[in-house]
C-alpha cells in the first residue's frame, strides 16, 4: 500500500482521512484509541472517580429483538455439560449466537469505508477502510490489520461525558420519536454543554442520549416488527454537518458514542454520513445502541456530567465489531 495521504489543500482545517501510522502496526490499529494515552487515563481517573458508584452501560444482549437491515436476534443456549444419573446435571455451558449489531456495540475500524476521493487520484466507485484498507483484505481471514484486538490489547478507558439530549428536550416540550429523523444540532449540543458545566478535555468519550431505550421498550412486538421490515429506517441523532466534523476534530475527541442507532441522524439529511469520516477517515470509534438510562439518572442525582469509562472489546483478531462490556465509575 502506498503511504497515507497529505491533507490536500482545498480541504477543510480538519482531514477527510487521517493515516497517520505504518500499515499493520498496533498504532494504526488503535485509530483514534491512541489519544488515550497512560497520562490522560490516568488524569481522568484521578478526577472522575469519587463515590465508586458504578454504572453498566450494556443494553440486554436480546435488544434489538426485531433488528432493521436483516440483522438477526441474538440467540442463547443453555446446554448441560456432565449429565450423571436420575437426570442431575453436573454443570452448564452457554452457547451464543449473535451479531454485535444488534445490540450494544462498538463499531470497530473494519465496519465502514469511505469513497475514494479524486483529490488523491482515485475513484469514487473505489471503498477504503481505515489506513486504505479494502473490502479484499478483510474477506481474507489470513488478515487481522485494524481488527478488533487491537481495542482489546489495552481497553478503552478514560473520562466519558454525558449530553442527556433527551432530558434537555423534554424539559423544553421539544417532542420527538428516537426511531425519526430528528436532528441534535450542534448549537443544541454546545447549549447543553454549557447547562452542564462541561468543560471538554482531548482524549474524552462523548456520550449523547437521545431516548432509544425507553422508547423502543415501550413498543409493542408488532410495532418492532414492523420497523425492522421497514425499508428505510430512520433513527435519530446528531447532525451530519462540517461544523460537527470541525468540532469533533478540534476537541480531540478519542471516541463517541450514544444509545442511538447509528449516533448519526440516519438516513443522513446532509450529503455528508460520520461514518466515512470518522471509522474510514480517522479512525474513531463509534459506539451504538448503549443503555444510558440509568447512567442519566446517575448524573442527574449527582449534578455531574463527567466520569471514568471502561470498556473492554472482545480480543477478536480480525474483528469488525464488539460489545463495549462498558461501565461508567463515579
Amino acid at each position: 500500500m502506498s503511504p497515507p495521504h497529505p491533507n490536500p489543500s482545498n480541504k477543510p482545517p480538519y482531514p477527510y482521512r487521517h493515516w497517520p501510522h505504518a500499515p499493520s502496526s498496533y498504532a494504526e490499529g488503535l485509530g483514534r484509541l491512541s489519544l488515550l494515552t497512560p497520562a490522560v487515563v490516568a488524569a481522568a481517573a484521578s478526577s472522575q472517580i469519587r463515590t465508586g458508584q458504578r454504572v453498566g452501560l450494556n443494553w440486554s444482549m436480546t435488544k434489538l429483538e426485531c433488528a432493521a437491515f436483516g440483522r438477526e436476534a441474538a440467540r442463547h443456549r443453555v446446554v448441560p455439560f456432565g449429565e450423571e444419573g436420575e437426570g442431575a446435571v453436573v454443570a452448564f455451558d452457554d452457547v451464543y449466537e449473535f451479531n454485535p449489531q444488534q445490540s450494544s456495540q462498538w463499531d470497530g475500524l473494519r465496519h465502514f469505508s469511505q469513497p475514494g476521493c479524486p483529490s488523491y487520484g482515485e475513484s469514487p466507485s473505489q471503498r477504503f477502510f481505515y489506513g486504505g484498507v479494502t473490502g479484499a483484505e478483510i474477506l481474507d481471514r489470513r488478515s487481522d490489520r485494524i481488527g478488533m484486538q487491537h481495542w482489546a490489547r489495552e481497553g478503552i478507558a478514560g473520562r466519558g461525558v454525558l449530553i442527556d439530549y433527551a432530558s434537555w428536550a423534554a424539559a423544553r416540550g421539544i417532542a420527538y420519536s428516537a426511531f425519526s429523523q430528528h436532528v441534535v444540532t450542534m448549537e443544541e449540543i454546545r447549549c447543553i454543554a454549557e447547562e452542564e458545566g462541561v468543560k471538554w478535555q482531548e482524549g474524552d468519550i462523548l456520550f449523547v442520549r437521545m431516548g432509544v431505550v425507553g422508547e423502543w421498550e415501550g413498543w409493542t412486538r408488532e410495532r418492532k416488527e414492523a420497523y425492522a421490515r421497514s425499508e428505510r429506517p430512520m433513527h435519530a441523532g446528531v447532525e451530519a454537518t462540517e461544523e460537527v466534523l470541525s468540532w469533533l476534530w478540534r476537541e480531540g475527541f478519542a471516541a463517541v458514542a450514544g444509545d442511538a442507532l447509528s449516533w448519526e441522524v440516519y438516513p443522513p439529511t446532509t450529503n455528508l454520513f460520520l461514518h466515512e469520516w470518522l471509522l474510514a477517515g480517522w479512525g474513531m470509534p463509534i459506539g451504538e445502541m448503549f443503555d444510558l438510562e440509568a447512567l442519566a439518572e446517575t448524573c442527574r442525582e449527582l449534578k455531574r456530567w463527567t466520569f471514568f469509562v471502561t470498556s473492554m472489546p472482545l480480543n477478536m483478531p480480525g474483528g469488525v465489531s464488539s460489545p463495549p462490556n462498558a461501565m461508567a465509575i463515579f
